[in-house]
C-alpha cells in the first residue's frame, strides 16, 4: 500500500489535536487501554466529554495549557492506504516545530476555526507549507457546529484562503467543513451539512493523487553505508547503500559517481526482501557496481547525462529555529544528503515577513523563527539539485558546530 505522510498546521485552538484524535478514533486505528486512559484522564480533569486531543498532546505542558507544542507522531492505515500523521503545534513561539513536521509532507492539512476565520497564523502556515513545496494543501473549516452548520460561513472563508492563496505557489488545494468534536465530515459524511457534496476527511486522503509527486526524472543516491561482507563464506562484495532520491535506477544502467566522475554499471540492486528489477525514491536499496570503485558515504550515485549541480557557493531560503540569531560571518556544520560540511554565512540577503509576504532588505540577521535568504559557502563541494526540482537533494540541516543541536534548515535555491 502507499503511505501518505501528512501534517497539520493552524492556529491555536482551531483543533488539530481533536481532528487527529477523532480521525484515529473513527477509523477504529486506537488500543482499548489508549482510549480508557484517555477516558480516565479527561474525568480527573472534569471535561464533560472524552478529550481526544489527549491522544496526541503527551506532553505534561501540552495537557496543562491545552496546546500542542512538540510535534507528535502518529501510525494509522486503512485498507486503501497507510499514514504518518505530524500533529504540529499551532503557536507563533513553535514555529520551528511545525516547519519540521511538514518537511517530509505529501500533504499538509490547514484547519480554520469556523468562528474566527483566515488568522495571521493560519497563512503564516500555509506560506510556510507552500515554501517547503508540500504538494497537496487541504483546509479543514472546524468547528461548524459552533456557527449552526452554516453554509455561507464555510463559502467565505473558503473564498477568502483562495484569495490569499493565489499569492502562494500551491499545485492542489481543497477545502472541507468538519466538526472534530463531534465528527461531521472527519471519517463519515455529514447529516448536518447535507448542502457539502464533497468527500469526508478520509476519503480525501485515502484517495488523494502522490504518485507523481516525487521526483522520477533526476536518478540520485546519496550512499549513507558501504556494506561489505562479514563473514567468510559470502563472496567478496562492496554494496553501497542509501535512500533513492529521485529517478529510477535499474540493473545495467550505466551510472557516475560523484566527486570523483567515474562512471561503471549497476550490477545489482538489493533491499531488505531480496533483489528488485528498479529502485525509485523514496526505497532504501543497496546498489552493486560492476567495477570495483572507491565510493564512500557522502558520495553521490547518479546518470553520466543527468546529474546534479556540484559547488561550494549556494543560495539558499532558511528557517531559522535557534534563539542565537544567525549573523554574516557564522561559521556553521552542515548536512546535505548523507554529507557533513562546514559552512561559512557569506550574505544574509532579507527576512521574510511570513504574514504579509513582504521582504525586509535591511535585515542583516536571522532570528528564532525567521525565514531568509542567505548566501552560503561551504568547505567541500555539494551535489544539489534546486528545492523547486527535488525536496531531498535541494535541502539541508545545520547544526551549532558547539552544541550539535540543530538550529536551522534550508532549501536551496541555487548556485551563490
Amino acid at each position: 500500500m502507499e503511505l501518505l505522510r501528512f501534517a497539520t498546521a493552524g492556529s491555536v485552538d482551531d483543533g488539530k489535536s481533536t481532528l487527529i484524535g477523532r480521525l484515529l478514533y473513527d477509523s477504529k486505528a486506537i488500543f482499548e487501554d489508549q482510549l480508557e486512559a484517555v477516558e480516565r484522564l479527561s474525568r480527573q480533569r472534569g471535561d464533560e466529554y472524552t478529550d481526544l486531543a489527549l491522544l496526541t498532546d503527551g506532553l505534561r505542558a501540552e495537557r496543562e495549557q491545552g496546546i500542542t507544542i512538540d510535534v507528535a507522531y502518529r501510525y494509522f492505515a486503512t485498507p486503501l492506504r497507510k499514514f504518518i500523521i505530524a500533529d504540529t503545534p499551532g503557536h507563533i513561539q513553535y514555529t520551528r516545530n511545525m516547519v519540521t513536521g511538514n518537511s517530509t509532507a505529501d500533504l499538509t492539512l490547514v484547519l480554520v476555526d469556523a468562528r474566527k476565520g483566515i488568522v495571521e497564523q493560519t497563512r503564516r502556515h500555509a506560506f510556510l507549507a507552500s515554501l517547503l513545496r508540500v504538494p497537496h494543501l487541504l483546509v479543514c473549516v472546524n468547528k461548524m457546529d459552533l456557527v449552526d452548520y452554516d453554509e455561507a460561513v464555510f463559502t467565505r472563508i473558503r473564498e477568502e484562503f483562495k484569495a490569499f492563496a493565489t499569492r502562494l505557489e500551491v499545485t492542489d488545494l481543497a477545502f472541507i467543513p468538519i466538526s472534530a468534536l463531534h465528527g461531521d465530515n472527519v471519517v463519515q459524511r455529514s447529516l448536518n451539512m447535507t448542502w457539502y457534496e464533497g468527500p469526508s476527511l478520509l476519503h480525501h486522503l485515502e484517495q488523494v493523487y502522490i504518485a507523481s509527486d516525487r521526483n522520477l526524472i533526476d536518478p540520485r543516491l546519496p550512499v549513507q553505508w558501504v556494506v561489505r561482507p562479514t563473514a567468510s563464506t559470502v563472496p567478496d562484495f562492496r554494496g553501497y547503500a542509501g535512500r533513492v532520491a529521485g529517478g529510477v535506477f535499474r540493473p545495467g544502467d550505466e551510472v557516475m559517481v560523484l566527486p570523483s566522475g567515474l562512471t561503471t554499471t549497476i550490477a545489482a540492486i538489493d533491499t531488505f526482501d531480496g533483489p528488485v528489477d528498479e529502485a525509485f525514491a523514496p526505497m532504501s536499496v543497496m546498489v552493486r557496481l560492476a567495477q570495483d570503485l572507491d565510493v564512500s558515504r557522502g558520495d553521490l550515485i547518479c546518470r553520466p547525462h543527468n546529474q546534479p549541480t556540484v559547488g561550494q557557493d549556494i543560495d539558499a531560503m532558511m528557517c531559522w529555529m535557534a534563539d542565537r540569531p544567525l549573523a554574516e560571518g557564522d561559521v556553521v556544520a552542515l548536512k546535505h544528503t548523507t554529507r557533513w560540511v562546514r559552512a561559512q554565512v557569506r550574505h544574509v540577503h532579507y527576512s521574510l515577513d511570513v504574514n504579509t509576504l513582504h521582504r525586509d532588505d535591511s535585515a542583516n540577521v536571522l532570528r528564532l523563527n525567521d525565514v531568509g535568504r542567505v548566501s552560503l559557502r561551504v568547505t567541500q563541494p555539494l551535489f544539489y539539485d534546486s528545492y523547486r526540482r527535488n525536496r531531498f537533494t535541494g535541502s539541508f540541516v545545520v547544526a551549532a558546530e558547539d552544541t550539535n543541536a540543530t538550529v536551522g534548515a534550508g532549501m536551496i535555491l541555487g548556485a551563490g
